[in-house]
């Protein structure tokens, strides 16, 4: 997140304001409907308490740096990309907590921990707008090292992702080995779907080949470190990750091996 602020302006922000179509269709499809499209995949196949809200935290979380690069490598609108990024991490504060508990409640009924909103709310604020807005001040402050560092900030935070990764399947490697089955082609479904959905109606709305596919790829590829760290903070074993986790990690794997296809078949599409 402080990776992601580095490289934002206050006019990030702006810009989705000044643009009333791209907002629409863009919040339309990462904030509605793509927790309703992994709701729905939830109950037809039957995927079940915690599993299932780790699924719903997944489909809560805001897009991260990786939907920034994958947009630059689509030639897609990357400032376009970016104010989504900026602008639902923010909503996301909000929004994550109340999703979260109402699918705590329908999915786990009497076994939910007990959840404070107001908490995880604030939790949220200090994991995501924080390092946004201390990356930003950087930025303004001293715009020529923010350039320089912006770069070894990305590779350090990549780094520190796939690490994320692998504790998170190490830790609970029995909980992905049992779940993966059901787990892998939900996760699959949810991103090959809310690629299609995305990116057809942003063309239903006549916008750009470049926006549309930022679109795509914002409302296909979410943070999946943010749902870690929250699956985290519900459910906090003594060793290792919150199964709540689950998801998050084994979709942080399976989405490049969905939305990079994607992307090449898109870039070969526009060459034709």
């Amino acid at each position: 997140m402080f990776t992601l602020g580095l490289g934002l302006t206050f006019s990030d922000f702006t810009n989705l304001i000044r643009r009333p179509k791209s907002f629409f269709v863009g919040i339309m499809n990462q904030m509605l409907i793509l927790p309703l499209v992994a709701f729905i995949i939830i109950s037809l196949m039957g995927i079940t308490k915690e599993i299932a809200v780790g699924m719903m935290i997944l489909a809560s979380c805001p897009g991260g740096v990786t939907s920034n690069m994958i947009t630059k490598l689509a030639k897609g609108d990357t400032a376009l990309s970016i104010s989504y990024t900026a602008v639902i991490s923010i909503l996301a504060i909000f929004t994550l907590p109340i999703i979260t508990g109402l699918s705590m409640n329908h999915f786990m009924g009497s076994e939910a921990p007990p959840l404070n909103i107001l908490s995880l709310g604030l939790t949220m604020f200090f994991i995501t707008a924080v390092p946004v807005g201390i990356g930003m001040l950087v930025r303004s402050k001293n715009k020529p090292f923010a350039d320089s560092f912006e770069g070894t900030a990305t590779k350090i935070s990549t780094v520190l992702f796939i690490i994320i990764i692998l504790g998170a399947l190490a830790s609970e490697w029995d909980t992905f080995i049992n779940n993966f089955l059901q787990l892998g082609p939900a996760i699959i479904l949810l991103i090959v779907i809310m690629l299609l959905i995305a990116y057809t109606s942003s063309n239903w709305f006549k916008m750009s080949n470049k926006q549309s596919i930022t679109v795509a790829i914002e409302s296909g590829i979410q943070n999946g470190t943010v749902g870690i760290t929250v699956g985290n903070l519900i459910i906090n074993p003594v060793s290792g990750l919150s199964i709540l986790s689950i998801p998050s990690g084994v979709y942080s794997i399976l989405m490049y091996f969905i939305c990079l296809p994607f992307v090449f078949w898109y870039i070969k599409r526009l060459s034709k």
